[in-house]
C-alpha cells in the first residue's frame, strides 16, 4: 500500500489528471519494421518523403493490451481537490471500429460461412486500384488526412466518387448502440467479431489504410480508498484512436547528450539483445460524459486547451470521413464543456 501511494504521489505530482488519464489508457504495442523487399511493394502508399523503414504492429498484439484492462479494469492515479490521493478504475468497451484495408478481404454474409478472406499473415500487400493521391499524401499530422480526405469526398457534389478509391476496402463497420448496461467488455466484444471478421486477429497496421479507426468507451466501476463522494468520479470518455501505420507514434527515450531515439521496452525473459521497440497509439480525439467539477481540468494548465483540441479532433474527423457515431452524439449531447 505504501508502494502504491507512493506511485501516485510521483504520478499526480507532474501530470494533471487529464493527463494521467490520457497516458494511462494509450496502449503500447510491440512493433516490428517491415522488410525492404515489402517497403518496394507499397510503392509509396505508406510511406513518408524520406523514410527508409517501416514499423508495423499486429491488430492481435493491440487487443492484448485491453485483455487485462477487460478483465480488471485500469487504475488511473487522481489528485482529489483536497490534495488526496485516490486510483480510480475504468473498463474499456468497444464503442466503434471501422477498418478499411488495401486489398479487398472477403467477410462472411452469416455467422455459419466462412470466410473466404486474403491471405492474412502475407507481409506484402499491393492494390492497383489503391488511391495514390491520399497515399501520398499521408503524414504523421492527421489532419492533413483530414484534410485531403475532405477534399477528395467533396470535390463531386454528386457523390459519385467510390469510397474505396479514397478510403481503401471497407471490412470492418462496427458501432455500438446498446446501453452500457449490456455491453460487454473490449475483448470480449473483439473475441465476438472475430468469429464473423477472423482477419480482426491477425492483420497488420501496415495493411490498413489511414481511415481506419476505433472509439474506445471507458465507464468508471470503483475507486481506491472508497467512500469518497466526488461527482467527477463517475466522469465517462470516449477516445479515439488510429490504426494504420500512417499515424503510429514510435516511443523515444532521450539520451544523455539530448538525442532522441526510439525506445526499447524489456519484457518478462527477455535479455537486452532480445529487446523490441513498440509504438504508442495516443488518443487523438475525446469526449466526455457527466463532467461536472474540475477535477479534469488542473487550474493553470493546458488541460481545457487540450480537451477542446481532442473534442474537435473527434468532430472533424467523424465529419471528414461522414462517419456515424452513436456514443459521440450521446456524450457531446450531454456534455457540460
Amino acid at each position: 500500500m505504501i508502494l502504491l501511494q507512493g506511485l501516485m504521489d510521483s504520478l499526480t505530482t507532474w501530470h494533471s489528471n487529464l493527463e494521467c488519464f490520457l497516458n494511462g489508457v494509450t496502449p503500447i504495442v510491440p512493433s516490428q519494421s517491415l522488410s525492404q523487399d515489402c517497403v518496394q511493394d507499397l510503392n509509396n502508399r505508406w510511406r513518408l518523403p524520406g523514410q527508409d523503414k517501416i514499423d508495423y504492429f499486429t491488430l492481435a498484439d493491440l487487443w492484448d493490451c485491453y485483455d487485462e484492462w477487460s478483465a480488471y479494469g485500469i487504475g488511473i492515479p487522481l489528485k482529489l481537490d483536497g490534495g488526496e490521493n485516490i486510483m480510480q478504475y475504468y473498463v474499456p468497451y468497444l464503442s466503434a471500429i471501422h477498418i478499411y484495408t488495401s486489398k479487398s478481404l472477403a467477410t462472411p454474409r452469416t455467422p455459419k460461412e466462412d470466410s473466404d478472406t486474403a491471405d492474412p499473415e502475407s507481409d506484402c500487400w499491393s492494390d492497383d486500384s489503391e488511391n495514390d493521391k491520399l497515399s501520398r499524401s499521408l503524414s504523421n499530422n492527421s489532419s492533413k488526412t483530414w484534410d485531403t480526405i475532405s477534399d477528395d469526398l467533396t470535390s463531386d457534389p454528386e457523390g459519385s466518387l467510390s469510397m474505396k478509391n479514397h478510403l481503401g476496402y471497407l471490412y470492418l463497420q462496427h458501432n455500438e448502440m446498446s446501453s452500457p448496461y449490456w455491453r460487454i467488455p473490449l475483448m470480449d466484444k473483439i473475441v465476438e467479431l472475430s468469429k464473423n471478421y477472423p482477419a480482426l486477429m491477425t492483420l497488420k497496421s501496415v495493411d490498413l489504410s489511414p481511415a481506419s479507426w476505433m472509439a474506445v468507451a471507458w465507464y468508471p466501476i470503483y475507486h481506491i480508498p472508497l467512500g469518497r463522494n466526488v461527482k467527477d468520479l463517475s466522469t465517462c470518455f470516449l477516445t479515439y484512436h488510429t490504426l494504420s501505420s500512417s499515424f503510429q507514434d514510435v516511443v523515444v527515450d532521450v539520451d544523455d547528450d539530448g538525442d532522441k531515439r526510439k525506445s526499447s521496452f524489456c519484457r518478462e525473459g527477455e535479455s537486452k539483445g532480445e529487446r523490441s521497440s513498440r509504438v504508442s497509439l495516443h488518443p487523438f480525439g475525446l469526449a466526455t460524459y457527466k463532467m461536472q467539477g474540475n477535477l479534469w481540468i488542473k487550474p493553470q494548465t493546458s488541460d481545457h486547451e487540450k480537451m477542446v483540441y481532442l473534442h474537435c479532433a473527434a468532430d472533424s474527423w467523424l465529419k471528414q470521413l461522414r462517419a456515424d457515431h452513436h456514443d459521440y452524439f450521446f456524450f457531446t449531447s450531454h456534455s457540460t464543456m
